[in-house]
């Protein structure tokens, strides 16, 4: 018998994760079953259930691969001398989330990547009922809180950012401006990346009143 090759094997596991995510867009969490899943990617489900045991392992792997992919794009920017200004970066990184791209990379990466805000908002309610889940997304959300920080901190040894502000906090901040956004995104679809830009940029704008 042939050996199945890695690379049929990684496909086989985006083809599944991807089929899933729409049905989780589509129709929620808890309104979608495995048979939902199966017959979107149109495999057995002795195939499906060889890579996921059910809907919790599922949509656990999608929230885990999107908060990889995240960090990896804020652990790059950090490499930059300077980073790309707040403003810029979470415009290119949302941006490739809601095109369906690995941020940072221009891969392509789920096909559903653009229901990706609903999905999202799933899995935080989801956290509340499911603590393996809620112990994998603190995780993934530590290493992005880490990743996040060191961008902050090339920002203040730059000189672009004042340093008497802890990094961590500042980085708390920047994640809960692009939580939001996906939030927003999520309950409403018409906020754009380039509103999330403008807004952010008007707010790097600001000075402290000088004093007469």
């Amino acid at each position: 018998m042939a050996r199945v090759s890695q690379e049929h094997l990684d496909a086989r596991r985006r083809q599944i994760l991807d089929g899933a995510t729409l049905c989780f867009s589509r129709n929620g969490f808890h309104a979608t079953s495995m048979q939902d899943v199966l017959r979107e990617v149109d495999l057995s489900a002795g195939a499906v259930y060889r890579y996921f045991s059910g809907k919790e392992e599922l949509i656990a792997a999608i929230a885990t691969e999107a908060l990889a992919a995240i960090r990896g794009a804020f652990e790059r920017a950090a490499e930059e001398n300077p980073p790309p200004l707040p403003d810029v970066l979470l415009a290119q990184v949302l941006g490739d989330v809601l095109a369906g791209r690995v941020p940072g990379s221009g891969r392509p990466a789920a096909e559903g990547a653009p229901g990706f805000p609903r999905v999202a908002l799933q899995v935080w309610a989801e956290t509340l009922r499911t603590p393996e889940l809620a112990t994998a997304l603190r995780h993934g959300f530590g290493e992005v809180h880490a990743a996040w920080s060191k961008v902050v901190v090339a920002y203040q040894e730059a000189g672009l950012m004042r340093n008497d502000v802890p990094a961590d906090r500042v980085a708390r901040t920047l994640m809960a401006v692009a939580q939001g956004f996906i939030a927003q995104q999520a309950l409403f679809g018409d906020v754009e990346v380039e509103q999330l830009q403008d807004g952010l940029r008007g707010l790097m704008s600001m000075t402290e009143p000088k004093i007469k």
